[in-house]
């Protein structure tokens, strides 16, 4: 079976190169047009899984080969890449069917997870909201075929990460999420790293009469305090070096849809300040700019950390604080409901053999054991992580022996070590899973990848966790040591101690 094929359109030919080699390492088929005559040229002779297309284009723009390409029944998702010049064109490109909407610059990460939400609800001709979703229950994955279609009438709601559960903890988070999704109330998402506070905030979207609007994401800790100014609220041409057009922020693409704000913890004071005033006023003035701009959009916000310590240390103000927590969700971590495990498990060795077209094999019961034995201080996304290689290298011996030297039990981490018996006999080892085939390039690819990851880690550990030096060090770009630390499976052992 062949790969998904995705076209890149922009006219800049290193955004080309560097979006081609992103997707040839997330196992896409990648081509490109240089212009948007070429684009509807290839669309119109190829077929394509879905489309990178970049709206500021001289002659056809990305908004004309958009509106062409729908008209003439072309249904894959398009995702529109740009910092563009005004609010309208990115209403107008939502309106003309566009699926996504990335802000550049953008890391392969952010990429990633938008092209998968992407390929999993590709809109229909055309850009009418979606209808009236039903009441949500909790997913449990079933052996029918990924690809079957949704029943008539009902919305296909598949997301890259959708809600997995059987746990009563997160039964409780989802029952509080269905009585305030249909209100516009700011909502504050508790939890640590990983356990899914962003699929619970694109949830919360699509179950609100804002569905059919834009869904805008912002990691605040993402940018420096000057940038995530502009990227929030935008800029007037002119108003710093650089800015040599205006630029609508991210509120006024969420107008009339949610905006997401992850790590609001990381956002600094002066910046609380002015998102205080549009929460009370529903208006703000951009960087530079002498007119207020009112918006519409509901705010949903996420922390891994403790804000009302965080007001205590006076690093995170009172009355933001409790503008936001008007209804807060607490998502429990992975250890804390262990029976979704194997729910979770199961669904993503369906989603990566069907990406990396693998053939789906019984977990072995010692790997399933680990698994639910481990602490998963990284959360969902370790697991996720675990199960991604463990589809690709084909070699549970290699997860195994990863569980073995990780923190395990519910404390997420090791105590101490149990006094010796006098006279202990050695343990026989344990039993070796059985291995699946592995051809010669198969362990290559193994054998790079843990080199890799301990070098990496090494250089993460003698850094302090500082990913730009470490990138520096290790003589590789920030974007592409992001990738390779999300590849491989490292967690920040601080991510779970920071709530």
């Amino acid at each position: 079976m062949d790969r998904m094929a995705v076209l890149v359109v922009d006219d800049e030919e290193s955004v080309r190169v560097y979006l081609q080699e992103l997707l040839a390492q997330a196992g896409y088929l990648a081509r490109s047009a240089s212009s948007g005559a070429q684009a509807l040229e290839m669309l119109s002779a190829g077929s394509f899984d879905a489309v990178l297309l970049d709206v500021m284009m001289p002659e056809v723009s990305g908004l004309e080969v958009l509106r062409s390409y729908r008209e003439s029944g072309g249904n894959a998702p398009v995702i529109v890449l740009s910092a563009l010049a005004g609010a309208d064109d990115a209403v107008r490109a939502m309106k003309l069917g566009a699926t996504d909407y990335l802000s550049k610059p953008f890391d392969q990460v952010e990429l990633e997870s938008t092209l998968e939400r992407a390929l999993g609800r590709a809109p229909a001709a055309g850009a009418r909201p979606p209808p009236p979703l039903p009441p949500a229950r909790a997913k449990v994955p079933q052996p029918e075929p990924e690809e079957a279609p949704p029943p008539p009438g009902e919305e296909d709601r598949s997301e890259s990460r959708p809600m997995v559960f059987t746990s009563a903890a997160m039964g409780k988070a989802n029952a509080l999420l269905e009585r305030i999704s249909d209100t516009d109330v700011p909502v504050l998402l508790l939890g640590e790293s990983g356990t899914g506070k962003e699929v619970f905030a694109r949830e919360i979207h699509q179950r609100s009469r804002r569905r059919g609007e834009p869904f805008i994401k912002v990691n605040c800790a993402a940018l420096p305090a000057e940038l995530l100014e502009s990227e929030l609220f935008g800029h007037e041409k002119g108003a710093f070096t650089g800015a040599t057009a205006e630029k609508p922020g991210k509120f006024e693409l969420a107008d009339r849809g949610t905006i997401f704000l992850d790590e609001i913890g990381e956002m600094a004071n002066r910046l609380q300040a002015k998102l205080l005033q549009v929460l009370q006023d529903e208006e703000f003035f951009r960087v530079g700019g002498k007119r207020s701009v009112r918006v519409d959009a509901r705010v949903v916000v996420a922390t891994n950390r403790d804000l009302e310590r965080e007001i205590q240390e006076g690093t995170f103000r009172e009355d933001l604080y409790y503008r936001l927590n008007v209804v807060a969700i607490r998502l429990p971590p992975l250890r804390e409901r262990k029976e979704d495990i194997i729910p979770l498990v199961e669904h993503f060795l369906r989603k990566y053999g069907k990406r990396y077209r693998r053939a789906q094999a019984d977990l072995p019961a010692d790997v399933l054991s680990a698994f639910l034995d481990h602490s998963w201080p990284g959360n969902v996304r370790e697991l996720e992580n675990m199960v991604r290689r463990l589809v690709v290298l084909k070699d549970p011996v290699m997860v195994l022996d990863e569980l073995r030297i990780a923190p395990r039990g519910t404390g997420g981490a090791p105590g101490p070590a149990a006094a010796p018996a006098e006279v202990e006999a050695p343990e026989p080892p344990p039993p070796r899973p059985p291995e699946l085939e592995l051809s010669l390039k198969d362990i290559g690819k193994r054998a790079a990848m843990v080199a890799e990851r301990e070098a990496i880690l090494s250089m993460l550990q003698r850094t302090g966790w500082n990913k730009r030096r470490a990138a520096a060090k290790l003589k590789i770009s920030y974007k592409a040591l992001l990738y390779k630390i999300k590849d491989t499976g490292i967690v920040d052992p601080r991510s779970s101690a920071e709530l």
